[in-house]
């Protein structure tokens, strides 16, 4: 019975080491929301020769542009963390990324408390699943 314990875990480590998958990833910059700005006050004057009611004047909302700057993408540190956030990505926003495929970007709680954003193009994960990234571009997940 001995002689087959050793084969047989050694089967084992094989077929549960087969579980955990790869993909490449590439940084992509943190999420930027944009609000159009909040309303003129209302200017409220009462005119000087009659008692008629006040009259309430809006000022025309403001027709310049809305510029945003979108931070750089931090360089990729390896280590560990636990998925937080995952964004499909239209094809246009997925053309900039270095990952052929890319159709996610993720977010990703690093044990040390910081967060990384990804640009990946693995299926297969969900928010609370733990991965580990590499210094080569490559996260492995489930991380232990």
């Amino acid at each position: 019975m001995s002689k087959l314990a050793l084969p047989l875990s050694a089967i084992t480590f094989a077929i549960l080491a087969g579980c955990a998958a790869e993909s490449r990833v590439a940084p992509a910059p943190a999420p930027v929301v944009v609000q159009p700005q909040p309303p003129a006050a209302a200017v409220v004057t009462a005119p000087a020769t009659t008692a008629a009611a006040p009259t309430v004047v809006v000022p025309a909302a403001g027709t310049a542009p809305v510029v945003v700057a979108t931070p750089a993408p931090q360089p990729l540190r390896a280590g560990t963390g636990k998925i937080e956030q995952i964004i499909n990505l239209p094809a246009s926003a997925a053309a900039g990324s270095s990952v052929p495929g890319a159709n996610k970007r993720i977010t990703i709680r690093m044990d040390d408390g910081s967060l990384q954003y990804l640009d990946t193009a693995a299926n297969d994960i969900s928010i609370g699943e733990r991965v580990s990234l590499t210094n080569d571009g490559t996260m492995k997940y489930p991380a232990p």
